[in-house]
């Protein structure tokens, strides 16, 4: 035991932390009581909370709280904890107190401990790394802060995002010509071109961009300076706002002071509000998916509308098939991300008078939909929808047998006739305009002009 673990000791007492650990009693007890899952927070996270004790370590300093020496040995700590040097020492699991406290003494005594061996002068968790700060401000702050650095940043969320739109856009112009039969209900419809329908899909993902860029405003705005209620207790006037300003200046990020702070920590709305654009997002993202891997299917009882990139065998048995495996593997992600939001709504009404009580769920479940999204966005992109090509003479050789083409005769022929007649085309496997022109209904020349393809898209 002694070996292996040191004595150390919190406002309740000693407790054995392991001798390596760079952190404290306070959290070597949450990895105790919290033995639940193999889930942790994320490094964005992790990433979030270095920034974030930093900046307060700084706007401390500059209202005389703390000294030159001991602001920069938080500082210098902090940085550590950002560059990702110290991840292993954040082993709190994520389903803990509802507050995030854990986490918060976490990092608290993972930055004392490496700031009290740069100094050589004990340096305290909660009076001088968590000083004019709560676990109630801070955890809110830090979900706040990586969602977005998640989205924002370069190879984040919105590039991938903005690279799918301009693929989808390319393909879009490139198909402009390319005539296809429509479909409602699974079922033959007048016809489109391809072209059309991927500029449907551009405009999608235009719009889901728009919302996502809507909702940040409020994520912008951080609780930071609320302390333990909303009240600012025990942190100078002025906190929230310089510590704000210097997030924004370490990430180049627009960042301002929550105006309020009673709702920013008794409610997470603005949190509640991205997962709702994410779950959208995938919604989106899933009929994309779907129709490409139904337009793929085949080759020979399928649409075979598609040629979808082949990228791995696609059976254990049978030799040849290919599978659209990235279609489906972002289907999959989409379920997830609507499944999170679902635990990011749920956590988002358990906001009990001056505190929020779901805090770390929130957190782990919107982040990790940002993550699985910008992952399958890329790989989307990149190995499936820059290689994908139209299957040009099965999509003409369906429109010319298409019987839907009777739309085109209601106005001339009137309902009742234009049904006959795509029964009979149906029934004995001939055009439409073999049926017309047996019927001697219309001439040649106006069967065309009324067929003609260009106009009925």
């Amino acid at each position: 035991m002694t070996e292996k673990f040191r004595t150390e000791s919190d406002s309740m007492g000693e407790f054995q932390v392991p001798i390596d650990a760079k952190f404290g009693a306070s959290t070597a007890r949450a990895t105790d009581n919290f033995p639940i899952s193999n889930l942790r927070f994320s490094r964005v996270f992790i990433r979030s909370l270095g920034e974030i004790k930093k900046a307060c370590a700084v706007v401390n300093e500059k209202n005389n709280l703390i000294d030159s020496k001991l602001s920069k040995a938080i500082v210098d700590s902090a940085q550590e904890v950002i560059d990702g040097k110290h991840d292993k020492d954040f082993v709190v699991d994520i389903f803990q107190t509802g507050s995030g406290t854990s986490t918060n003494m976490n990092i608290n005594e993972v930055i004392a401990n490496l700031a009290t061996e740069k100094i050589d002068t004990e340096v305290h968790p909660n009076d001088h790394v968590n000083m004019s700060q709560s676990s109630n401000d801070v955890i809110p702050t830090a979900t706040n802060l990586a969602s977005l650095l998640s989205i924002k940043e370069d190879g984040g969320l919105l590039t991938y995002l903005n690279n799918m739109n301009e693929t989808l856009n390319s393909k879009a112009k490139d198909w402009a010509d390319v005539y296809k039969n429509g479909r409602t209900h699974l079922m033959d419809a007048t016809p489109v071109t391809l072209g059309q329908e991927f500029e449907g899909y551009a405009n999608l993902i235009e719009s889901r961009i728009r919302d996502i860029e809507n909702s940040l405003q409020g994520v912008s705005e951080l609780p930071i300076g609320g302390t333990a209620v909303g009240s600012g207790i025990n942190a100078p006037n002025g906190f929230g706002s310089d510590v704000a300003g210097e997030l924004q200046k370490a990430l180049n990020i627009n960042f301002q002071e929550a105006d309020n702070h009673f709702s920013r920590q008794g409610s997470r709305d603005e949190i509640v509000q991205l997962s709702g654009t994410l779950k959208t997002l995938a919604s989106s993202l899933f009929k994309i998916s779907n129709d490409i891997r139904w337009m793929g299917s085949g080759p020979i009882s399928g649409l075979n509308e598609l040629k979808i990139p082949a990228l791995q065998p696609g059976s254990s048995i049978m030799p040849g098939k290919v599978n659209p495996v990235i279609p489906e593997m972002m289907m999959q992600v989409c379920a997830q991300v609507i499944g999170n939001d679902v635990a990011v709504t749920f956590s988002g009404t358990n906001g009990n008078f001056e505190l929020n009580t779901m805090l770390p769920v929130m957190a782990h479940n919107v982040l990790e939909s940002i993550e699985l999204l910008t992952n399958a966005i890329k790989a989307f992109n990149e190995k499936l929808l820059i290689g994908l090509e139209p299957n040009t003479e099965k999509m003409e050789s369906n429109t010319q047998k298409n019987p839907i083409l009777v739309t085109a005769l209601v106005p001339k022929l009137g309902y009742d006739t234009a049904a006959e007649i795509a029964k009979e085309s149906m029934s004995t496997n001939k055009t439409i305009k073999e049926v017309l022109l047996e019927r001697e209904l219309l001439s040649e020349s106006e069967i065309d002009d009324l067929l003609n393809l260009k106009k009925l898209i």
